[in-house]
């Protein structure tokens, strides 16, 4: 079986659109939790996400190929073509046939659906534009990145729900394990700040609402946490066999070494409240990776910032972990990102990779009031040095979908 590496990383997120950017924004505990202007929020309950800046599709796309595409698709193909530059790869000099795609989106063109219904209600059905379908269908993120490199191995694109990310770096992981492509672009993109689906997350009661301190309203763990913060972005990495990357002397960032995938088979949108289905996802991907918990040296946590979702995570590490639940530092990336959606995975993947590279825990933020069942060791508030070289990703997802992921140093 091959080993699989990661040679190139790219993202678009509201902490930045270069991967150094982000990563410096999340050691320094920065917030990209902002309140929404892009339409009136008069009347909404959480009015704040963490919001992308200084993205300018058509000054990066042209105009004319911009507006082809929802900002899902934007965000996601500029993310890959900058993972694409990071990793140094020469589309002359591969094979094709054996260049994969596996790009997700939970929403899709959730955006672009609502602006060409209000057209056709206001201005008629012969208004409505014949590029809808295909550009709000989740599968047009995989397939633009397919058509701008003209990758012609595997396009999939997994849809579940807030697990993407991680389902399709991981699904991509065992296509070159087992020998089925030689390089895949992996991970997800969301652009679901929208009206429609602020006013369905804010009836659910699933929002936060503390709109006056946007900077403190994603509160993972804490015990004064109301609910998550809607974000966007999108979050790509480039895997490569090992045996490809060193032959063209790649420069490599990790190794994903595990992955597991598991449900809940619980509820549509509530996770498990013992977290059994988190607790057999992450045991299957140190299963995978050979490891035991012990070996474990920081999780990167899905933690979304509600009563229910984190409690259970923190219950599963806990049955996982035993009493070593306690030494490991948890950090929750959304704290200052908002929780991205199907893009979430992608982007905690390249910080869990830039912490382990660089030997620092990004903090979660906002950690002020204890939770009786939220007890571990969140990384409060300030980025902590640390020496790692073994780190799992958690992503879970509506539906009860859990996919975890296992990246370590790469040492040769």
């Amino acid at each position: 079986m091959e080993r699989v590496v990661i040679t190139g990383m790219g993202l678009i997120s509201p902490l930045g659109n270069t991967v150094e950017q982000f990563w410096q924004h999340l050691i320094m505990g920065r917030s990209g939790v902002a309140p929404i202007t892009s339409f009136d929020t008069t009347g909404f309950k959480s009015k704040i996400a963490g919001i992308v800046q200084d993205f300018d599709a058509e000054a990066r796309f042209g105009r004319k190929e911009a507006r082809r595409m929802d900002r899902f698709s934007q965000f996601a193909l500029a993310a890959a073509e900058d993972a694409w530059t990071h990793s140094g790869l020469d589309l002359e000099k591969i094979d094709r046939e054996r260049l994969a795609v596996y790009v997700g989106s939970g929403v899709g063109g959730i955006q672009t659906l609502m602006d060409q219904g209000e057209l056709m209600r206001t201005r008629g059905p012969e208004r409505v534009s014949p590029t809808l379908i295909p550009m709000l269908i989740s599968n047009m993120a995989a397939a633009m990145i397919s058509i701008r490199l003209g990758a012609t191995g595997p396009t999939l694109s997994p849809v579940t729900a807030c697990s993407i990310g991680n389902t399709a770096i991981g699904e991509a992981f065992r296509l070159i394990r087992y020998g089925g492509a030689d390089i895949v672009i992996a991970g997800g993109s969301e652009a679901a700040i929208s009206e429609i689906s602020l006013a369905s997350f804010g009836n659910a009661t699933s929002l936060s609402t503390r709109n006056e301190e946007p900077e403190a309203a994603s509160r993972p763990f804490d015990g004064k946490r109301d609910g998550f913060v809607i974000g966007e972005g999108g979050g790509i990495v480039i895997l490569e066999s090992l045996t490809h990357a060193l032959r063209r002397g790649a420069q490599i960032h990790g190794e994903v070494i595990g992955y597991g995938a598991s449900s809940d088979a619980y509820h549509m949108v509530a996770t498990h409240p013992e977290g059994t289905g988190a607790y057999q996802a992450m045991k299957l991907a140190l299963n995978e990776a050979r490891l035991r918990p012990e070996d474990v040296d920081v999780i990167s946590a899905h933690a979304t910032s509600t009563v229910v979702g984190d409690r259970s995570e923190t219950l599963a590490i806990k049955k996982l972990f035993g009493d070593g639940a306690y030494r490991i530092p948890v950090t929750a990336n959304k704290s200052m990102t908002g929780h991205a959606l199907g893009a979430a995975g992608g982007l905690e993947a390249i910080a869990l990779v830039k912490s382990i590279q660089s030997g620092m825990v990004p903090p979660t933020l906002n950690q002020e009031e204890p939770d009786d069942i939220c007890d571990l060791d969140y990384v409060p508030n300030i980025a902590r040095a640390a020496n790692l070289h073994i780190g799992i990703s958690n992503s879970f997802g509506f539906g009860g979908h859990n996919a975890v992921i296992v990246i370590s140093k790469y040492t040769g």
